[in-house]
């Protein structure tokens, strides 16, 4: 079974993104932060990780560069999950093909892109 790691500090969302993609007949794990994060990705090896831009603690482009620098980790694809009028800063700090799905979100779309994004990294 696949996993997913949903790194995201508002637990609402993490539990509606968690619920929507073990329907999908995926595995999810959960980080409330960027530290949480880093360390799930290190210690669970995710097959994909949803990552919230804005986090406390560590935001989520500083945890996706720890995440990408580590030879173990750093094949794990990330989707960042952003805020609409964040989808710029996105681009701007982290730089060109950035992978995002901005909030509001529609579930299908969500479920849609995570198992596009699995499949091709299976590729």
């Amino acid at each position: 079974m696949q996993k997913v790691l949903i790194a995201e500090d508002e637990r609402d969302i993490r539990e509606l993104v968690g619920f929507t993609l073990k329907l999908a007949g995926l595995e999810t794990i959960y980080a409330a932060n960027g530290f949480e994060a880093v360390d799930r990705a290190k210690a669970d090896l995710p097959d994909l990780i949803l990552m919230d831009l804005h986090m406390p603690g560590m935001e989520g482009d500083e945890a996706a560069r720890q995440i990408a620098v580590d030879p173990l980790t750093k094949n794990i694809p990330i989707i960042f999950l952003t805020a609409k009028d964040q989808d710029l800063e996105i681009s701007g700090q982290i730089g060109q093909g950035i992978n995002f799905i901005a909030k509001p979100f529609a579930i299908e779309s969500l479920t849609r892109r995570v198992k596009e994004a699995l499949a091709n990294n299976h590729k």
